[in-house]
C-alpha cells in the first residue's frame, strides 16, 4: 500500500493530465506570489489604490484618492513612530513605476520618506531620484491637522516635478500580473479545447451510433429475408405433401433437414450472421423444387400402369 502511494505521484506526473495539473499549480503559485500573497497590508492596498492609511490614522481615503487621481504617485500615511523606510521597501513590488511618499505625523510636522521607482539604476537616474524624493514632501508641514490639504500640496509638488521633466508625464496603469494573464489564457484555452473535444467527440459518437444503427437495420433486413425464404420453403414442403410426393427417402431427408433448419433459425441470436442459414434455405428450396419436378412423372407413370392393367382384365373377361 505504501509502495503504491509512493509510485502514484510519479505515475501522475508521467501522464499528460498530471503534467497539465502540475503546470497549473506552478502558474497558480506564481500568480499568488506576484499578486501579493506575502505582502503586508500597505502593499496589498496600494496595488490598486494610490493611498494607504494605517489603522488609527484619520484620513478620508475617498477624498485623498480623488486628490491624487491617476498620477504616478502613491502616498502611505502611517502611524507616528513607524519605520517609513521599511514601509517604503515593503511596497516595492506593488508600486513599480510610481513615486512613493511615506509620511507620519511627528509632533507639529510631517515625517516624510520618499522612494522613487520611476527610473533605472544609472548615476543620472539616481541623482534625479534624490532630487524628486527631497522635493515631493515640501510644504506639507503647514497642514499637519488636515491630511487631505497636505496631499494637495504634495500633488502640486508632483505636478511641478512633471513640468520640469524630473518625473515622466503619464497616468499610472494597474494591470494584473503575467501569471494571471497566463491563467486566464489557459482557462480560455481549456474552455475552447474542451468545447472542440466535445464537438468532435459528439460527431464521432454520432457516426458510430449511425453505423451501429445501420448494422442493426441490415441484420434485421437479413433476418426478415431469411424468414421469408423459410416460409417459401415451408410452402414448398406442404405442396409436396399434398401432391403425395415421391414418398422416398429424399422427401423424408428434406423434411428432417427442414426441422433441423428451423431449430437453428429459432436458436440464432439477434446479432448472429444469417448468411449460412440463407444458403441452407436456398439449398433445401432447390431440393424441394427437384422433388416437385419428380411428382408429375411419378403420377403419370402410375396412371399408365393402371390403364394397362384394366385393359388386360377386360380382355380376359371377353375370352371367357
Amino acid at each position: 500500500m505504501k509502495d503504491t502511494a509512493r509510485r502514484l505521484p510519479g505515475r501522475l506526473v508521467g501522464t499528460a493530465f498530471g503534467r497539465a495539473v502540475l503546470a497549473c499549480l506552478v502558474l497558480a503559485g506564481w500568480a499568488l506570489w506576484t499578486g501579493g500573497l506575502f505582502d503586508g497590508p500597505a502593499a496589498r492596498q496600494v496595488r490598486a489604490s494610490s493611498v494607504y492609511a494605517a489603522p488609527g490614522v484619520d484620513l478620508d481615503r475617498a477624498a485623498a484618492e480623488r486628490v491624487i487621481g491617476n498620477r504616478r504617485l502613491v502616498v502611505l500615511m502611517m502611524r507616528p513612530g513607524s519605520d517609513l523606510a521599511e514601509v517604503c521597501d515593503d511596497t516595492e513590488r506593488a508600486t513599480q513605476g510610481t513615486l512613493v511618499l511615506a509620511m507620519s505625523r511627528d509632533g507639529d510636522d510631517w515625517d516624510t520618506y520618499g522612494c522613487s521607482r520611476l527610473g533605472g539604476d544609472g548615476p543620472r537616474d539616481v541623482g534625479r531620484s534624490i532630487v524628486v524624493e527631497s522635493v515631493i514632501g515640501q510644504g506639507a508641514d503647514a497642514f499637519v491637522d488636515r491630511p487631505v490639504e497636505a496631499l494637495k500640496v504634495i500633488v502640486l509638488n508632483y505636478d511641478r516635478l512633471v513640468r520640469t521633466g524630473l518625473v515622466p508625464d503619464g497616468a499610472r496603469t494597474i494591470s494584473p500580473s503575467l501569471p494571471r494573464y497566463l491563467l486566464a489564457g489557459g482557462a480560455l484555452g481549456g474552455v475552447v479545447a474542451g468545447a472542440a473535444v466535445l464537438w468532435f467527440g459528439g460527431r464521432r459518437a454520432g457516426r458510430l451510433a449511425d453505423a451501429r444503427r445501420a448494422g442493426r437495420d441490415a441484420r434485421a433486413d437479413e433476418r426478415a429475408a431469411l424468414g421469408a425464404a423459410t416460409a417459401v420453403l415451408a410452402q414448398q414442403i406442404i405442396d409436396l405433401d399434398r401432391a403425395g410426393g415421391p414418398g422416398g427417402s429424399a422427401y423424408r431427408r428434406l423434411a428432417g433437414d427442414y426441422v433441423g433448419l428451423l431449430d437453428e433459425v429459432s436458436g440464432a441470436e439477434p446479432g448472429d450472421p444469417v448468411g449460412r442459414l440463407r444458403e441452407r434455405v436456398a439449398e433445401l428450396s432447390r431440393r424441394a423444387a427437384e422433388l416437385a419436378d419428380e411428382v408429375p412423372e411419378a403420377a403419370a407413370g402410375g396412371t399408365s400402369a393402371h390403364a394397362t392393367s384394366g385393359s388386360a382384365r377386360t380382355r380376359g373377361r371377353g375370352r371367357r
